[in-house]
């Protein structure tokens, strides 16, 4: 039975925590009475189409969206503005009586539904358009709407349906009417899946009298309907709370406030300080840095060398972290401040972040440390009464950090500072103009954020005042973004990070127990039975049961190790929560489950429902305060024990830190009238350090300093857990100086005891005993003697070398040791275990960019270091050495690294160390918006390896549910060596292998592979056709030694494009002398001998022994430029090869192929075959160029043919060129020899379909 959805089921759940405003409601109310109005049901199809297209247009569609006909399609909603962009919805519209034809609830396949099918076929196969969203079938009053999905697995999906449209289409059936498509093709498939079919089903005149009538709470029943009805559903937007989504006005006037400008780098956003004559030295950054330099602060901060290289740098990053820290602060107060008016019902009493109580920034000094870090039974008389209903959080985000100790508090800056207001600012003033002159920059800072909505998530409401909704997701990204100044921001999407936390942390959970309880579950509903009996038949009871269930579930151990703005670890903790709901184990204080709701994730956002209602907090309510409080204590229990992150920038740390924190803060609740639960100090788990260095190995033994110093591995645990929920500063204090000098043991130990420390001791005592004994120093050494000297003096050396890099480099400053830091990964002896999960995105840095740091990455003995790598490759392998046995490591990274060399030393790594079990290419997608770069996504745990990975590429721009399109999509795929990675179908994979078993390599056929001329400088020897002319027309000798040329990116398929250029042949190879040609001589010596002779001298060219006139390379081939060739360039998107027998030339950018069966290998090379099973081969670089050099083309395995089978490719190939040349169409020649290689090969018919006409170019 198909299933009917009403617009709330329908809806992302998410979405419709959004409220809509008044503005857009009224508007939505306008616009439906005047279609109900203006509906007549004796009009014609027509009339009814332009009403439903005119009621689209006036809710949000006008001008954003273009709505028309196109083809036989009654409308169609583009993606764009223009009708060039590619159609969301298609629509069927039917006149109101028309009942014999549109569809019902209980009748699905009528002629409507037919019409979509035809519609569907054809604007998806036909016009291969992947960003259909939605399908809508209506008579003005009923609409039913169906998601492009449902189409996609049901009919798009579906050979046979295809096959017989396509020969509908090309009029090879024995009717051609659309009615006997209806009757004939569609009705038939529609009757074998139309149980599986799901829509959304409505009925305008249901919601008549709530837009008729007067009464605005009536409003809430239309929000369901409105949202259904917006761009952002039917063509899948995002939304104002996806995380992913940033609100451009909020984030442009916050840099205004701060004193920051967004520039763009090539692809990169960066965030910089304003241009000299645009700076405001109001605005909080310039203020700050005023003070800096005036307070001579800078040189007093340790270790300053970390935030750059010189003074201004040094000056620019320590006001950024300052600011951020405050602006952090600031956010937070907001967030909770908006929180407190929720909870009591709008009561504007709790507002406590405005001008009116904080007119100085000394007054935002004393809020942060003499409230909020303070008990109310601690606090100063005045203070008390200024911020009476302002709680106590205990949070070391309100204690003063060690940089303002040293540097500045926020009270340092100037009071009566102004900055202009931001020409595009949200300010209005009382006529609701926009505010234009300067503003007190702390009132500036206040009124802004009093224009945003802090506190209206989590109802079906309409928002009576007309602000901006600003959530903890939005805020993430603005974190994010203003952080990456240096490198650029990769934010990584809601949904990505939603998908990866989801799919890694099921296995890692089903995984956990099985170890730990000895189950033998193979999937999920498996460990939701077995956990149902463990708790069913406890001796001890259902609570005792969850209670040891969820120790379990609490002792997986979690990390980013580029944790960045906290998103990945937000993400893993929703999923943690909505896991533990789905396994029934999600409880109370008393080990009670949380009945009667519905938890979910959706747009990576933790959804409570009760009775299809969201969950609101109510203080006064001992159910709703019971949920709050579980909410709260789980996240706390899973942030504490289960989230660790590690990043080098310590304002991510901080922004990380922030974030969960607000995690929390969403569940904040009231122990007592006035007291909220304090806040813990989970600021341990995050901690600021270069994850890739570390002064001491994973195996360091840590056994004789815990003797020593007579503490327990027990102890170290407890004190990190105690100093997680310690309330008073001198309990925190304590205790950071006992974690603080028992690392400070454990480096002193293991630094005694290290590997490196011993053998050099050992080396040393050697060289003592043997060369430096007084005994010996009279005695004259043998050979082997001096020998062995010398081969200890170079040991003692190195090892020396290698302390010294490891006291001296500034990199190992930052060294983040993880043999220690994480107390909650060691065993009880102390011993390294590792983490259950490691996830992330990972930096994306060039490692030939780095400079000295790269030198001394490559120093640390990463096997996956690459000299012209990228440092992602380094964070795979250090995740893979901080997993426990059978973890599992799930990153997001550039996809380089599948077919680029760099890649090869990652792929082998891959391959013998690791189990790879996901790989997902998203191909060309952009899945950053600040960046340009390809991506994909990987799994692996660590075990050995399977060789069944699941895999798929994903070709479509916007995807809604990832899980489900990787389950129907990904095959299982063997990578069996550090060659190219290639994702391919199982019918794919057995099309490659079948054409590479008769294919012989190229390198073994009668044919020679050169490369191009290269001239060492080109100015001087390739000329345009005036200068050849002038030369010949002085000298006709001349034209013996100018040959035409054309460059690798002349050459196209089966045609070039001439661009009138000569090349002068002065070749090594054919001892010309130059006295012969004296026009020629002349022209060269105009560019100078000095640049022209081979030296090697500065401003020379490159040393040989050629002579100063003669090209760089010797060209001994010459002669094969005068034989028939393949020509073809070294790096191309396209791979075009074209068959010369003009004489050409080419530049060092291409390659030329002379020798047998040429006409059959230009076929070939430029056949749909060989782009589709040897594309891969040849690595990919930088925007999807590809290199064809020698060694790659070499290897790929061609079918010999007989002399005769080539002359058979002789006058096709002959007919293509000229038609190319011609600027003729030669497609349907092409697919000819295309089948005639499909001949050849012989492959079936739904093989040759699966390869199909592939033209790059």
């Amino acid at each position: 039975m198909s299933k009917n959805l009403s617009p709330r089921q329908s809806l992302n759940k998410s979405f419709l925590k959004i409220k809509p405003n008044r503005i857009e409601i009224e508007n939505f109310k306008r616009s439906f009475i005047t279609l109900l109005d203006d509906i007549n049901e004796k009009e014609s199809e027509e009339f009814q189409k332009n009403l439903i297209s005119n009621f689209l247009k006036q809710n949000a569609f006008e001008g954003n969206y273009f709505i028309n006909t196109k083809g036989r399609n009654d409308l169609v909603i583009h993606n764009d503005k223009t009708a060039k962009s590619s159609v969301g919805v298609i629509m069927e519209t039917k006149q109101s009586g028309n009942n014999a034809e549109m569809m019902t609830t209980k009748k699905l396949n009528t002629k409507a539904f037919q019409e979509l099918v035809l519609y569907y076929l054809r604007e998806r196969i036909t016009h291969k358009n992947l960003e259909i969203k939605h399908l809508i079938a209506t008579n003005v009053y009923e609409w039913f709407i169906f998601d492009a999905n449902t189409f996609e697995n049901c009919f798009a999906k579906n050979k046979n349906l295809v096959k017989q449209f396509e020969d509908f289409e090309s009029k090879r059936l024995s009717g051609n009417t659309t009615d006997f498509f209806y009757s004939e093709i569609a009705k038939p498939f529609i009757d074998e899946v139309v149980h599986h079919i799901e829509y959304t089903h409505f009925n305008l005149r249901d919601y008549e009298k709530f837009v008729r009538n007067n009464n605005p709470k009536d409003d809430n029943q239309l929000i369901a309907l409105f949202k259904i009805l917006s761009p952002s559903h039917l063509l899948k937007l995002p939304f104002i709370n996806d995380s992913n989504t940033l609100d451009k006005s909020f984030y442009n006037e916050l840099l205004h406030i701060i004193g920051l400008t967004e520039t763009k780098d090539g692809g990169k956003r960066l965030i910089e300080r304003n241009k000299e004559n645009q700076r405001n030295s109001g605005s909080l950054m310039e203020d700050t840095i005023i003070q800096l330099d005036t307070l001579d602060k800078v040189g007093r901060v340790k270790k300053s060398f970390l935030y750059g290289d010189n003074y201004n740098e040094k000056l620019f990053s320590i006001a950024l972290e300052l600011n951020i820290t405050w602006i952090n602060r600031v956010l937070f107060l907001k967030l909770l401040e908006g929180q407190l008016i929720n909870y009591h019902k709008g009561d504007k009493s709790y507002a406590f972040l405005n001008f009116d109580k904080i007119k100085q920034y000394d007054d935002l000094n004393t809020l942060f440390f003499q409230v909020l870090a303070k008990r109310f039974e601690d606090r100063n008389s005045d203070v008390s009464k200024a911020f009476a209903k302002v709680p106590y959080l205990n949070s070391s985000l309100f204690e003063p950090t060690e940089l303002e100790h040293t540097t500045l508090m926020i009270s340092n800056l100037r009071d009566d500072k102004n900055i202009p207001i931001l020409n595009s600012s949200v300010l209005k003033d009382g006529q609701g103009k926009k505010r234009t002159g300067e503003l007190n920059t702390l009132q500036y800072l206040f009124e802004f954020l009093d224009a945003y909505d802090f506190a209206s998530e989590g109802s079906e409401e309409i928002q009576e005042e007309n602000k901006t909704i600003i959530n903890a997701s939005v805020l993430g990204l603005i974190f994010e973004k203003i952080n990456g100044y240096k490198d650029g921001s990769f934010y990584t999407p809601g949904s990505i990070t939603m998908y990866m936390s989801r799919e890694v942390l099921r296995k890692a959970v089903l995984q956990k127990f099985n170890e730990t309880k000895g189950w033998d579950c193979q999937n999920w509903t498996d460990l939701k039975e077995d956990i149902n009996q463990f708790v069913k038949n406890y001796s001890a009871g259902r609570r005792e049961a969850r209670k040891e269930l969820n120790v379990i579930f609490n002792s997986i151990r979690i990390c980013d190790p580029a944790v960045g703005s906290g998103h990945f670890l937000v993400s893993v903790l929703n999923e943690l929560i909505y896991i533990k709901f789905e396994l029934n184990i999600l409880v109370d204080r008393n080990f009670e489950v949380l009945n009667d709701y519905e938890i979910s994730v959706e747009n990576d956002e933790l959804i409570i429902e009760a009775d299809k209602v969201f969950f609101r907090y109510n203080p006064k309510n001992m159910e709703s305060q019971r949920i709050q409080e579980t909410l709260f204590h789980e996240k706390e229990t899973i942030i504490e024990n289960c989230l660790f992150g590690v990043d080098l920038n310590p304002n991510s740390v901080k922004i990380c830190r922030l974030r969960l924190w607000i995690e929390l803060l969403k569940n904040a609740y009231y122990k007592s009238e006035k007291e909220l639960e304090t806040l813990p100090n989970i600021d341990i788990n995050i901690k600021n350090g270069n994850s890739l260095i570390s002064r001491f190995p994973l195996d360091s033994d840590l056994k004789s300093t815990f003797k020593k110093t007579k503490v327990s591995v027990e102890d170290y645990k407890q004190a990190v857990s105690d100093y997680k929920s310690a309330e008073s500063k001198e309990k925190k204090r304590s205790l950071e100086e006992f974690l603080a000098a028992l690392k400070n043991d454990f480096q002193t130990e293991i630094s005694r005891n290290s590997k490196e420390i011993k053998l050099y001791n050992s080396l040393k005592a050697e060289y003592h005993f043997k060369y430096i004994n007084p005994q010996l120093i009279e005695i004259e050494l043998t050979k082997d003697q001096i020998k062995d000297k010398k081969s200890l003096e170079n040991k003692i050396q190195k090892i020396e070398d290698v302390i010294e890099e490891v006291k001296g480099n500034k990199i190992y400053e930052n060294a983040f040791e993880w043999r220690f830091e994480f107390p909650e990964v060691l065993d009880d002896e102390g011993n390294f275990i590792g983490f259950d999960v490691i996830i992330g995105n990972p930096p994306y840095i060039q490692l030939q960019k780095m400079g000295s740091d790269s030198d001394a990455l490559e120093k640390t003995g990463y096997k996956t270091y690459t000299k012209s790598g990228d440092i992602y490759s380094l964070f795979y392998e250090q995740g893979f050495n901080v997993l426990r046995d059978n973890g599992l490591l799930m990153y997001i990274t550039s996809n380089k690294w599948m077919r680029a060399n760099y890649g090869e030393s990652l792929r082998k790594f891959f391959v013998e160390r690791t189990n790879p079990l996901l790989l997902i290419d998203f191909s060309g997608n952009q899945i950053f918006d600040t960046a340009t770069v390809d991506t994909n996504i990987l799994m692996f745990a660590k075990q050995k390896n399977e060789f069944k990975t699941l895999a798929c590429m994903i070709k479509e721009k916007l995807l809604n549910n990832l899980s489900v399109f990787v389950s129907q999509q990904a095959d299982k795929c063997v990578f069996p060596n550090s060659e190219s990675w290639v994702i391919l179908s199982p019918i794919e994979q057995s099309i490659k292998q079948k054409i590479e078993a008769v294919g012989k390599p190229l390198k073994d056929w009668d044919i020679n592979i050169y490369r191009g001329i290269l001239t060492g400088y080109n100015e001087a020897f390739i000329i345009d056709g005036k200068k050849k002319e002038e030369l010949i027309a002085e000298d006709p000798k001349s034209a013996e030694i100018i040959r035409p040329i054309l460059r690798g990116r002349d050459i196209k398929r089966y045609s070039y494009d001439f661009a009138n250029l000569y090349i002068i042949t002065t070749f090594p190879s054919l001892k010309i002398d130059i006295e012969e040609y004296p026009a020629v001589k002349q022209h060269l010596l105009t560019f100078g001998y000095n640049r022209l002779k081979q030296t090697g001298d500065v401003g020379a060219r490159k040393k040989t022994n050629n002579q100063w006139f003669e090209t760089q390379d010797s060209i001994s081939y010459w002669d094969d430029f005068f034989k028939q060739k393949i020509m073809y360039p070294n790096m191309t998107k396209f791979l075009p090869f074209y068959l010369d027998d003009k004489g050409f030339m080419q530049n060092d950018k291409s390659f030329m192929i002379t020798g047998n069966y040429l006409y059959f290998l230009t076929a070939f090379l430029n056949s749909s075959l060989f782009k589709f099973c040897f594309i891969d081969n040849f690595p990919e670089l930088q925007g999807g160029t590809r290199e064809l050099r020698k060694i790659f083309l070499d290897k790929i395995p061609v079918l010999q043919v007989t002399e005769e089978q080539n002359e058979i490719f002789k006058p096709l190939v002959q007919k293509c060129q000229q038609l190319r040349l011609e600027n003729y169409p030669s497609h349907e020649l092409e697919k000819q020899i295309d089948n005639i290689i499909f001949d050849l090969y012989r492959l079936s018919e739904e093989e040759r379909k699966i390869i199909g006409y592939i033209e790059i170019q």
